[in-house]
Order: C-alpha cells, then structure tokens, then sequence
C-alpha cells in the first residue's frame, strides 16, 4: 500500500516536472500532447530513492516553492498521510474543445482514484494546507498554487488556492503546478497582466486635464464677420478686463489723491469706477471724500434723491445693524447704468465737515456692501479724513497733467508721503500715475523732464487721450467716451488691479 502511495504522488511530480519542461522550451508550443506522450513519460517512472526529474533539471536555488522548505521542517510527501491525497488539478474543465493539456479529464482522475488500493476514506475535492508559498528570490511572486503532491491535507493546516492565474498566449489557463511557479503567467508572454498604473481622482487634478475652453472668436471688425479670432489689440484687451475683474479675497480701498485742484482726480475717480463696474459686473462705489464740498454731484448722473454723506451719517444707527440690506444702502447713493457703479457724494454745504471718525463709519459699512471701493479726495493733505483715507488705501491713483503745477504738487506729495514711514513708502512704489490731458494742458517740456521721474517712483504711467465728452465737464457717461479712452480707462484698472493683488499677497 505504501509503494502504491509513493508511486501515485511520484507520477504528480513528474507531471509537473514534464509540464514546466514543455513550458521552456525554445518554441512552446501550447496544443494538447498526444494521449501516448503523456502515457510514455509517466507510466515507465519507479519510486527508486534517486533525485526526481524536477530536481535535476532546476537543481539549486532557482525555485523557492512549497518544496523550499525551512530546513527544520520536512517535505510534505514524506510525513505520514490521514487520508489519500487528491490531485489539485481536479479543476472544473472548460466547455471549450480546445482545453488546457494540464488539466486531465474527469475519466482520468476516476481512474487513478481507483489505483489507489487501500483509499477508501471520502477525499476533499480541494485539499488545505496553512502553508503559505515561499516567493522566488529573483522575481517577485504575487500568489501561489499548489504542486502536484506537496497538497496532501496535513491536521490544521490549509493550502491557499491560487490567486487569479494569468493564461498564456492563445487564452488557455496554466494547471495548478505551473501557476505555483509563474502565478502572473508565463514571463515574456503576451497576454501578461500588467500592474495598475496610479492614477489620481483629485478634483484639481481632473480638472487640469482637461482641455482648454476655446478662444472666443473676434467681436468687432471684419474679423467678426467672417468668424476669425480676435487681433492683437482685441486680445489685450480681454486680458486686460479679466485682470481687472480679479476676485479680491477681501474688500478693497483705491484713493485718487493729488493736492493740485483741477488735475484730474474726479474724473479719473470715475473712469476708474466705470471701467472696473463694467469688468467686474457691479460691486464697485465712487465715494467723493472731500472734507468741505466736492463736485463729483455734477459730474454723474442723478437716479435717485439728492442724498450726500451728512444724510448717510444721520442714517448711520439704522445702516449699521446686523439685519440692514443694501438697499438700504443704495438709497444714499447714485446708480450709474452705463458704468455699472454707485457714487456717494460730499456734502454741499459747508458747515458739515467731514472728520476722521465720519470717515471710518462711513468706510466700514461701504466695505460691507461692496468689493472695491474708490475715493476721491480733496486738496487738504492735512485733513483727518485725507489722512485716515491714506492709511486705508490698498493702491494709490495720483492724476496729473503735463503741466507744471499738477505735476509740481503730485511731487510734493509724494515726498511727504516717503517721509511717513514704511507702509507709506510701499504704497508709493504701489502707485499708478494717470495722465488726463484736457485740450492745450500738454507741455512738451515738462513731459519729457518729469516723465522718466514718475516712472521710476511709481509702478506704472497711464496715459489718458484727450476726450472732449470730459472736457466739457458735465455728467460723465461711460457710454459716450471714445473707445480710445475706454481702453485707455480699462489699461488703468487692469493695472491697479494687478498692484493690488501684489499688496496682498505681499507680507507686511
């Protein structure tokens, strides 16, 4: 009984020593051998105490499988066998003709079933054992099958079954005793699983991949009409509207200051405002803050009752509670429709002076109803509002002309801001100087002295063509401006816009 037993378990070795042996040769091939094949290389072996043909044709330490075993603990065909092994290649059989020459028929397993003398015990159809397989040193093994023989089912202990065998070229699966050895399939063979490449699921990351919106074609010109894509100029000019409508984390304050009456700064406080209302889509208020009386009120349009800041101030216990709303707000306020702003006026009376605490009440609640804010400022450096208005300022606007005395009382200004400390000297280097020429205010001799010193202490020089809808000093309408001075006003905002996001992303 026990030559039949060893006998049996020497024919599943030499199996799948034949197996591997076809598997390596030069051109496998990976058709069914003929039936007397198989019989010729199995049925003359004898149980004779030599080394078996696995071991002299892979002798050494090129196989680590179950048969690499610690040296403390025996070989699973010698320890003494409970019950007569079952053959791990009894796997279901595909219905396909052209099945795998590794997997036996059912006829087949019956009959060496029967072989067997002496077995009478009723056999697992899948024997355990908790003996995991010991991975090949050269290259890493990501599961592990069970060789024909070492499978006997030992007390306490189970074999694991072979995880997701990879089919060799032409789809047919490998038998147990080759997915011991080649888990992932044949190395070099086509149809090898391939590891999972890393791919990320992360909103930026997919975002990122995909493709770019479309540029939008030209929509002005013959190039609008035959669909083309926009020129230079017009492609400018949308870069420089995006830049101006750059979303602050944060409310933000521009001052319009130059001590110089008639330099400019109403008007550029308004161009600025239109320009950045138009970008950006709303959002932005003109606040005249001029200590005694301004004249931005003739300077817009009137859309709603003449209220200026004294009647603000009054409102003021009813604007600051937590439930107030922005139309409460507007209603102090004047609503320009081609600009898509508000204006809040300076009082126009003199005994309402507009002082340093006025002012911070009014900025707080303006900061809470609107993004960007824009201040006009009066001719008194020396006033508390003017002041207070400077220290709040995220970006400095100084209008001039290229006369002597706008440009002389801009320097001045600037001399004394450089002598206020180090917040004052950034916002300085910070600071964009608008040009506004009325007609006959150039002077060619004073351009060309002072226009190389404006550029080197400030950020940027604009330059505003001459517009007689300015000039004639009456409401100012965005949508009657030259397209010349609408760039001109849209190249200004862009710029300030651009200084403020430097300011702050700059750490103080």
């Amino acid at each position: 009984m026990t030559d039949s037993h060893n006998s049996g378990q020497h024919k599943d070795r030499e199996a799948a020593a034949a197996e591997v042996r076809r598997m390596w040769q030069p051109t496998p091939s990976w058709t069914q051998p003929d039936d007397g094949e198989a019989v010729e290389e199995t049925a003359g072996t004898e149980d004779t105490g030599q080394p078996d043909a696995l071991s002299e044709d892979f002798s050494g330490d090129s196989w680590s499988g179950p048969a690499a075993k610690p040296a403390d603990q025996p070989a699973p065909w010698t320890q003494p066998q409970q019950s007569p092994p079952a053959p791990s290649w009894t796997q279901p059989v595909p219905d396909s003709a052209a099945s795998s020459w590794s997997q036996p028929e059912p006829q087949d397993d019956q009959a060496d079933h029967a072989g067997h003398a002496g077995h009478t015990a009723q056999e697992p159809e899948h024997p355990t054992t908790d003996e995991p397989a010991t991975p090949q040193p050269e290259a890493p093994v990501f599961g592990a099958g069970s060789f024909p023989g070492a499978g006997q089912e030992q007390p306490g202990q189970a074999t694991p079954a072979p995880q997701n065998p990879q089919p060799p070229q032409g789809g047919q699966p490998l038998s147990p005793a080759a997915q011991h050895f080649f888990p992932q399939g044949i190395p070099g063979q086509q149809g090898q699983q391939q590891p999972p490449q890393n791919l990320s699921f992360r909103t930026d990351d997919l975002i990122q991949a995909l493709p770019l919106p479309r540029e939008a074609p030209a929509e002005r010109g013959v190039r609008s009409m035959l669909k083309l894509r926009p020129g230079t100029q017009e492609r400018s000019e949308r870069l420089a509207r995006a830049t101006a409508a750059t979303a602050f984390r944060r409310p933000v304050t521009i001052v319009i200051a130059n001590p110089k009456g008639g330099s400019g700064k109403t008007p550029t406080t308004l161009l600025l405002s239109g320009a950045l209302g138009q970008a950006r889509g709303g959002g932005v208020v003109a606040w005249d803050n001029n200590e005694l009386r301004g004249n931005m009120h003739l300077r817009t349009h009137d859309t709603n009752s003449r209220s200026t800041v004294t009647d603000m101030l009054q409102a003021m216990p009813m604007l600051t509670q937590p439930d107030a709303r922005l139309g409460d707000v507007a209603a102090y306020l004047r609503h320009q429709v081609s600009g898509q702003y508000d204006v809040l006026t300076s009082a126009t009376t003199t005994y309402a002076q507009i002082e340093a605490k006025d002012f911070d009440q009014v900025h707080r609640l303006l900061s809470r109803f609107y993004k960007v804010l824009v201040i006009d400022t009066g001719n008194n450096e020396g006033s508390s509002n003017w002041r207070e208005a400077m220290k709040a300022a995220d970006a400095l606007v100084i209008p001039i002309k290229w006369k002597s005395l706008s440009c002389a009382a801009a320097v001045q200004m600037l001399e004394e801001l450089d002598n206020q400390g180090p917040e004052a000297q950034r916002l300085i280097r910070r600071a964009v100087i608008a040009v506004s020429n009325g007609p006959g205010d150039v002077n060619k001799d004073v351009e060309k002295q002072l226009r190389p010193y404006f550029e080197s202490r400030a950020a940027a020089v604009i330059d505003i063509p001459t517009d007689m809808h300015i000039a004639a000093e009456g409401p100012l309408d965005h949508s009657a401006l030259q397209p010349a001075t609408r760039r001109a006003a849209l190249e200004l905002a862009a710029k300030v816009s651009e200084q403020i996001t430097i300011a702050l992303n700059t750490p103080r």
